[in-house]
């Protein structure tokens, strides 16, 4: 599987110089979302990983299952700045509509650097906004393919449009 440096488990304290426009955003929603930042830099240093890589293209493929849609997603997608044809509309009915069954998902699973109840939900949204802010800066795509209780096949139909005329930066 394709990984990038700058995508760790470090977050935004470990980020490239040239990804230092996004930091400050990063850094006010971990703050919100109850982050410690001590634990935060004493993680191991690993990369975390996408569900698809596009590698021509340098496109990365999130495909986003119910527990992505909690309540702590859509503060992130609240407080990050939009852009023309982002998701964010779209992202945050689908949180409003799943965040009651997505906010019970692990809700007692502890989270290195996000201490406390619903640790890992706080940091599957935080390592969301950190993929949504920092590929593009970083030169790279995403392309989030929203699948609450969609299989495989189904979430694939749904983005295969958007998948299928992937193209190199350089074409």
């Amino acid at each position: 599987m394709t990984r990038v440096a700058w995508l760790n488990t470090h977050g935004h304290f470990a980020l490239p110089p040239q990804a230092a426009s996004v930091a400050g955003v990063l850094q006010r929603v971990f703050e919100e979302l109850g982050g410690d930042e001590r634990e935060q830099r004493s993680k191991q240093l690993r990369t975390l990983p996408n569900d698809l890589f596009h590698t021509d293209s340098k496109t990365m493929v999130e495909v986003d299952e119910v527990q992505h849609f909690t309540s702590f997603r859509a503060l992130t997608i609240r407080e990050r700045p939009s852009s023309p044809g982002d998701q964010s509309d779209e992202y945050l009915g689908l949180c409003e509509e799943w965040s009651s069954v997505a906010d019970r998902y692990r809700a007692t699973k502890a989270a290195k650097g996000f201490p406390g109840p619903h640790g890992r939900s706080r940091q599957r949204a935080y390592n969301d906004l950190l993929r949504d802010l920092v590929a593009p800066v970083m030169g790279y795509r995403i392309v989030r393919v929203p699948a609450p209780m969609l299989s495989g096949p189904e979430a694939y139909a749904r983005a295969a449009h958007r998948l299928q005329g992937l193209r190199s930066p350089d074409d």
